[in-house]
């Protein structure tokens, strides 16, 4: 881990997507944060410890879903499948499909093994099994503020490393290269990549754009609206922002993810910024979601 002086940032932009406005004033205080995102290796550990099982391991409970079909309740997850030719982009079903057997072992399907990736960032987790493993480690998720302070690695630019997404020509962060989401170009084949395979920020840390969505404690809103009544909310009305953030029609609490992954692209997902933001719901994980671990100071 690394410990981060804290202090004072300008959070969100007001020039990219509606979500992320409006840019303001936050301050976090002194916090230490990983290096790298939390690989397989590291969660096969917790998971010989503890015997822990995932969400995606544990199945949907019918309960939930009154109608429908027991087959279709099975453990499983998403998983990202590169479409064969231009789609439309509005579709996100074009590229993602439930996969029956997908989970951290496993992220493609049961076919498929984490062997020769124990470097690799763990996927296929859910916001559930990411602070039970930073639990056993005696830490925390960062917070969404926490976390694009320390994405930024002490810049203001539109991206961790200046304001160009690929200055040169290079790519700074395990994102998308080529036409998305079916010309899978770069050294990672539209996959992830061992954690550190880029640049460290200003700050050291590994990842913090790219590879892998991280989640962070935060419940989702669609805009920073008042974030001096959200942090007070936070504190003394959690249920509340639990049930503003979820989706309309569920009630399953939604959480802002941070730093894009290997699927953001400038011609589709924008998103591999400090600023930028997505929401997942508690109980959902997929092939391009990991996370990080923080502590107070």
């Amino acid at each position: 881990m690394v410990l981060l002086p804290g202090g004072s940032f300008t959070m969100g932009s007001d020039d990219f997507y509606p979500d992320e406005r409006p840019a303001h004033e936050a301050s976090v205080d002194p916090f230490w944060i990983d290096t790298h995102q939390v690989t397989n290796a590291a969660f096969s550990e917790f998971v010989a410890d503890t015997g822990y099982l995932t969400v995606a391991e544990r199945g949907l409970d019918p309960a939930d879903f009154p109608d429908v079909d027991l087959d279709d309740l099975a453990p499983g997850s998403m998983v990202f499948t590169p479409a064969t030719g231009p789609v439309d982009l509005r579709d996100w079903r074009q590229w993602w499909r439930w996969q029956p057997g997908a989970q951290w072992r496993h992220p493609e399907g049961p076919d498929s093994s984490i062997d020769g990736r124990m470097s690799h960032p763990v996927v296929q987790v859910a916001f559930e099994d990411a602070a039970a493993y930073a639990a056993w480690r005696g830490k925390r998720l960062p917070t969404e503020a926490e976390f694009e302070y320390a994405a930024r690695g002490g810049t203001a630019t539109a991206f961790a490393w200046g304001d160009e997404a690929y200055p040169g020509g290079v790519a700074q962060a395990n994102s998308w290269l080529g036409r998305f989401p079916y010309d899978v170009q770069g050294d990672h084949g539209g996959s992830t990549a061992p954690v550190g395979s880029y640049p460290a920020n200003g700050f050291g840390l590994f990842d913090a754009i790219g590879n892998v969505w991280e989640w962070t404690t935060d419940y989702y809103l669609p805009r920073h609206r008042f974030p001096t009544t959200a942090a007070l909310y936070r504190e003394h009305r959690p249920e509340l922002l639990a049930a503003a953030s979820a989706e309309p029609g569920s009630r399953m609490p939604r959480r802002v993810l941070k730093g894009g992954s290997y699927l953001c692209s400038p011609d589709y997902c924008l998103r591999f910024r400090p600023a930028a933001r997505s929401p997942q719901a508690d109980d959902s994980a997929a092939t391009h979601i990991g996370f990080r671990c923080a502590r107070s100071e």
